[in-house]
């Protein structure tokens, strides 16, 4: 019954992706091209609820992200290009072929050995290698994640975190040189160096870094404004306050979140 309800579900949002197709002047103009910059907001606005564990806003952003899915198969049966059913029954076939252990004899021991066997896999399916799975228009820190994520498969990896730390230190040290040469380019080289760096030992932390990076821009955003509003009810500008003024302020707030 269950199962019954979910592909009722299902086809109605497709007739419904296909009415707006054929009867809405909006929908009607959209294109691939004018869809993306849509699409990849929505998955910012999934994001955003993902990291807020706003289960509602969750549930509401991705029903705005599956009726994308069903434009874009709409417009590629429009020109010619695939169907729905053929994207869904292409992912189905791929996932069975990627997972040997699930459908196949291969036996598996841990989540690693699943992650080696997808990229051996990909590789004998024409990948030249294995960082071509890893979109260049993705943000850097999350490129620089999935990139070290995917030489992991191949055992490019540091053994222990205490490595990977001393790497940390090797990359600051010359940061710090570069910085004492003046030399911009080399700052700015060394400078990524390092954040890199930071990145693969954030992995060996068990830590996501665009998500803590990302609430440490959230709690920087409430903090200030906070202290906005603190200097606001004193009757002052922020311009009007030094930065040593400015800071103590600021450690009060933060006094206040810690033992609140």
């Amino acid at each position: 019954m269950e199962s019954e309800n979910l592909t009722r579900s299902f086809l109605r949002l497709v007739q419904i992706m296909d009415e707006l197709r054929e009867k809405c002047p909006w929908d009607q103009k959209q294109t691939i091209q004018s869809l993306r910059t849509l699409s990849i907001e929505e998955l910012y606005e999934l994001g955003e609820a993902i990291i807020a564990e706003d289960w509602t806003g969750i549930k509401e952003e991705l029903g705005d992200l599956f009726l994308h899915l069903l434009f874009y198969a709409r417009i590629g049966k429009e020109q010619n290009r695939f169907t729905l059913q053929e994207v869904l029954d292409g992912i189905s076939e791929k996932l069975i072929y990627r997972h040997p252990h699930i459908y196949g004899d291969v036996r598996v021991n841990s989540e690693e050995d699943v992650k080696q066997n997808w990229e051996k896999l990909k590789l004998r399916e024409g990948k030249s290698s294995v960082l071509s799975g890893v979109p260049p228009s993705l943000p850097a820190v999350v490129k620089a994640i999935r990139l070290q994520e995917k030489s992991k498969q191949v055992g490019f990896e540091w053994s222990h975190a205490h490595e990977v730390w001393d790497k940390v230190e090797e990359e600051k040290k010359e940061l710090e040189e570069a910085v004492l040469s003046g030399d911009q380019a080399h700052i700015e080289e060394e400078f990524g160096d390092l954040m890199f760096s930071m990145i693969n030992y954030a992995r060996f932390l068990r830590v996501d870094a665009e998500t803590a990076l990302e609430r440490t821009n959230r709690k920087f955003t409430q903090r200030f404004k906070q202290m906005e509003e603190a200097v606001r009810l004193s009757g002052k500008q922020m311009t009007e306050l030094s930065l040593a003024e400015m800071d103590a302020i600021w450690n009060t707030i933060k006094m206040q979140k810690t033992t609140d």
